[in-house]
């Protein structure tokens, strides 16, 4: 995920700085010996890629937490797979139905750069939606509720063509029922939270008219 220039959420998907891939980590190489303290560890080099792109090679926990180095984690998706809307939505259903929204989201956010201009406030959308199921799987109901108003008032414009099958107002549905679930006490399980993208049976890939709905 990408933060904006010195922001605090992804340029995406509006997910917090601590969910993104920036190495926040930061210090000073003076030295401190005059005044009798060791002088501080030079921050870790930033995480990249194999194409040198910034990218926290930190292990991650099924919901995206951030592990110790060197802890067995959960693979990070592989960024800018190309993949038809087809194949996105149908990744991104089986990581949900897994119990990873954090990883679905990755898969979602990666359609939502590759999209034209016209889908784009639709793959955000999604992406958000998996964001903020991610924050009330891991028992943070403001950020999910954040989130999840966020993914469905993107939504919104796309429900009455609901192109690529995307079944919208049962997302954005489910997103209401899981909010008013967050004002309570309890946990969420995200596998058992998961929604479903499509409407059963839909496979058509309509794409939105010119007006972006």
């Amino acid at each position: 995920m990408r933060e904006r220039p010195g922001g605090a959420v992804c340029e995406h998907c509006g997910a917090g700085a601590a969910d993104c891939d920036g190495d926040s980590s930061s210090g000073s190489d003076s030295d401190s010996s005059d005044r009798g303290a060791p002088a501080p560890a030079r921050p870790r080099r930033r995480d990249r890629d194999e194409e040198g792109r910034a990218r926290n090679a930190r292990p991650r926990d099924g919901l995206g937490r951030p592990l110790p180095y060197g802890s067995p984690g959960v693979a990070r998706q592989p960024e800018g797979v190309p993949r038809t809307p087809t194949q996105s939505l149908t990744e991104a259903q089986r990581l949900l139905d897994d119990g990873m929204p954090f990883h679905a989201h990755e898969v979602l956010e990666d359609a939502w750069k590759a999209a034209p201009e016209a889908e784009r406030e639709l793959w955000r959308g999604l992406a958000q939606l998996a964001v903020g199921l991610t924050h009330a799987a891991r028992g943070n109901a403001t950020g999910g509720t954040a989130l999840l108003d966020r993914g469905a008032a993107a939504l919104a414009p796309y429900t009455d063509t609901a192109p690529y099958g995307i079944d919208f107002a049962g997302l954005i549905a489910w997103a209401r029922e899981l909010t008013g679930r967050l004002t309570r006490p309890g946990t969420v399980d995200a596998a058992e939270s998961a929604p479903r993208l499509r409407t059963p049976g839909e496979m058509t890939e309509k794409r939105p008219t010119e007006d972006g709905v």
